[in-house]
């Protein structure tokens, strides 16, 4: 399977530079994945393809505000920090630009030195490691001077932080928001549990890795990286009760399927249990819980595409891609989303 199979048309002006007003009032594309054929809607209509007996997975997980501008102590050199995955206490590996000024024993200072950090060791691909330094609480301080990581195809400032957090956010620890669940709002979470759907909690902090391109023609020479997930008892035993009732796992977003489908037995059941999964998905790929999908328009020749046209087929999915581009849909993270039922 090569990567160019995933290829389509995007016109730069349909990236969504900002969020919409009104999280539900966003479009949506329905995709039958057995017939390819499409309907056109807003979101907050959604509700309407939600069955009593249903379970809606959510992603809980809460965006860390993990871009740091700041700059190398001794110089003005201005030294842009992202945080990635915490390896223990205030170690963190971390993407730093330019990393040419960032060798092991630097020191920068962000805040007028209410965050001070060095740089221990450079890891895979470059990464830092870096040891923070600080008084009170790091979460604290990373609130007052982190900016979030917005992806590098949104070039326009966020006015309000939490436009970039889902709703129900909860546990802190992505590099990137799971976008697909930033269309719901809460009262379209109420009128949703009204339907007697569940609705299940899981987390799976998001890592840039999930964004990164694929840079090999084969695709199955991709390298995934890896990304913490945790399923508790009560969500273990709403998607189990709910699959051998006979009823839809509609997981909301990629990262919410890649949890379940992690977790899963052979036999498609789920216990509670929590690790790192690099799972990548394509074309050929049998689910074992996921039964529906609502998700974002994802980047071209992505990993996320991939993922899409292994539940609704490399065809009908880069069909319907091609119908949303005439009909003006907007793309990507702050963009509309599809239900693929």
């Amino acid at each position: 399977m090569k990567r160019e199979d995933f290829y389509f048309e995007l016109p730069e002006e349909l990236i969504a530079q900002d969020p919409l007003e009104d999280r539900s009032g966003s479009r949506l594309l329905v995709l039958d994945k057995e017939t390819g054929k499409t309907e056109h809607h807003i979101f907050k209509e959604i509700v309407n393809y939600l069955e009593e007996g249903d379970c809606l997975v959510i992603n809980d997980t809460k965006v860390l505000p993990a871009r740091l501008i700041g700059s190398k102590v001794g110089t003005d050199a201005k030294i842009e920090v992202l945080l990635l995955k915490r390896r223990e206490n205030d170690v963190w590996e971390t993407l730093v630009k330019p990393g040419k000024k960032a060798k092991v024993g630097t020191k920068i200072r962000f805040g007028e030195g209410l965050l001070e950090g060095e740089v221990i060791d450079i890891v895979d691909e470059g990464n830092r490691l870096i040891q923070f330094h600080y008084e009170g609480i790091f979460e604290e301080v990373l609130d007052q001077l982190g900016q979030m990581p917005l992806p590098p195809y949104i070039t326009h400032q966020l006015e309000d932080k939490n436009r970039y957090q889902t709703v129900y956010a909860k546990h802190t620890g992505s590099a990137a928001a799971p976008t697909a669940g930033l269309h719901f709002t809460e009262e379209l979470l109420e009128e949703i549990a009204k339907k007697n759907v569940k609705i299940a909690r899981v987390t799976l902090h998001v890592g840039l890795g999930t964004f990164r391109p694929v840079k090999v023609d084969n695709i199955l020479e991709h390298h995934m990286h890896s990304e913490f997930y945790q399923i508790d008892e009560e969500a273990a035993r709403k998607i189990n009760e709910t699959k051998e009732q006979g009823h839809r796992v509609i997981c909301v977003g990629t990262t919410s399927c890649r949890t379940v489908e992690s977790a899963a037995d052979e036999n498609g059941r789920l216990q509670a249990t929590s690790g790192w999964t690099d799972i990548f998905i394509y074309p050929g790929y049998q689910f074992k819980i996921l039964d529906c999908l609502i998700t974002n328009f994802h980047l071209p020749e992505s990993t996320l595409i991939m993922l899409v046209s292994a539940l609704a087929g490399r065809e009908n999915v880069l069909a319907a891609y091609e119908e949303a581009v005439r009909e003006r849909y907007r793309f990507f993270s702050f963009g509309d989303a599809m239900f693929i039922r």
